[in-house]
């Protein structure tokens, strides 16, 4: 919601697209740049104090915006610096959270853990834009963070509530810990990659993953403007709803069963598959209809991708290496989507939308598939990430490494990696 807020905050008070891509920018840059250290040090230090700390960070910040919002000081330069600070935040927090999923829970319960957590983010995804929405019209940006400041002091009371079983390490872990020069720290920090690396099947999952997250950075910025090339702004509403209905949906199945189809790597590689074949319907046909059942099965993937993913990282990575392993995930998906955002709209602007127009290059030909005009470069690029998914599944179910990874690669975590306390 704040997020949202926010964005639209500095786009009605500038006009200025640079600027809110800016402040886009600005909730993910941070993140990224501190992601090559944050895994070692959610390692080194309590994972529930990580997520206090970070939350009660954000309270603050949210406090101090409402105050500059209701003395009408709140300048674009203050937004800059919140959702920075923000996303130095999430850039600890979150690989705490997902570390501190496999430390809580029992590992056969793991994929139904990770399934619950993708319900609430296909929540938030289905209600955080239109509550926000009707929020900012209603009682404006200060109630919005009014708000914000007591979400995260519900959070703070959760997170004090729950007893987190300390991670068992070895003593020369804790010696190395506490006499550690910058070269260790640095050592350490990079310990995440060179575990992966040295596992041949992990590390062929994270390229695969990595596809993954170019191709939801590319639909993110170019999804609105496909179906309001075509629809108008109620109906590009409703196929957001729709489609984040499909991820509430997928979140549901995938906590129900478990995540399971035979191993999770070929739940991964199938419905990788299926967002390909969505993405390309989506793309054939300029219609609100096909744009939402395309963007209803996209989303309906994505939490059974993305749980599958994160069980078996959870259950091939040691307790004590997790929190650097999933901040090595971050910084590659933080990666792909500040790229994106830098290249794709340049890209679509100057290249895909020229070719796709009435006289453009691909008029004649592919234009005859799937038309001609505005927005259609955009439905050219989709089928073409479409293809791209699907052709990536194909040859990573023919990479033996990267199929057979759940049962080449034993599992390192087990009941004894935490004790109860």
């Amino acid at each position: 919601m704040t997020d949202f807020a926010l964005g639209v905050w500095v786009y009605q008070q500038t006009g200025s697209i640079t600027q809110f891509a800016m402040t886009v920018v600005f909730m993910h840059l941070p993140n990224l740049m501190v992601s090559a250290f944050a895994g070692i040090l959610v390692d080194r230090w309590n994972r529930k104090w990580v997520m206090l700390v970070s939350d009660f960070t954000k309270s603050v910040m949210a406090v101090v915006m409402m105050l500059l919002a209701s003395s009408n000081q709140l300048e674009v330069w203050h937004i800059y610096v919140a959702v920075s600070l923000s996303s130095l935040c999430t850039g600890f927090q979150w690989p705490a959270y997902t570390a501190a999923i496999a430390q809580l829970v029992p590992k056969q319960h793991l994929s139904r853990a990770n399934g619950m957590v993708q319900v609430s983010r296909a929540m938030a995804r289905i209600l955080g834009p239109t509550i926000a929405g009707f929020l900012v019209q209603s009682i404006g940006i200060r109630g919005v963070l009014l708000l914000d400041f007591c979400t995260y002091t519900v959070g703070i009371i959760t997170l004090l509530a729950v007893n987190f079983p300390p991670v068992q390490r070895t003593t020369q872990e804790t010696v190395a810990e506490k006499t550690a020069s910058l070269a260790q720290v640095w050592d350490e920090a990079i310990s995440g990659w060179n575990y992966v690396a040295q596992r041949a099947g992990l590390l062929r999952l994270i390229l695969f993953t990595g596809v993954i997250y170019l191709t939801e950075g590319v639909v993110q910025v170019v999804f609105w403007p496909l179906v309001l090339s075509f629809g108008s702004s109620s109906e590009l509403g409703i196929v957001l709803s729709i489609s984040g209905c499909g991820m509430l949906f997928g979140s549901i199945a995938v906590s129900a069963w478990g995540g399971r189809l035979g191993r999770r790597v070929y739940s991964i590689l199938l419905f990788v598959g299926l967002q390909g074949l969505c993405l390309c319907l989506g793309g054939l046909k300029a219609s609100v209809i096909v744009a939402g059942i395309g963007g209803f099965g996209y989303l309906f993937a994505q939490p059974i991708i993305i749980s599958s993913n994160q069980t078996i990282w959870q259950c091939k990575i040691p307790i004590n290496l997790q929190g650097r392993v999933f901040a090595l995930q971050s910084l590659i998906e933080r990666f792909s989507m500040i790229s994106t955002q830098v290249t794709i709209g340049p890209l679509v602007d100057r290249v895909f939308e020229p070719m796709m127009a009435e006289n453009g290059l691909l008029a004649d030909s592919i234009g005859k598939v799937i038309g001609v005009g505005p927005g259609r470069g955009i439905s050219l690029l989709l089928v073409l990430l479409g293809l791209m998914n699907i052709t990536a599944s194909i040859i990573a179910y023919r990479t033996p490494r990267l199929r057979r990874v759940e049962k080449e690669l034993p599992d390192a975590i087990t009941t004894s990696n935490v004790v109860s306390g």
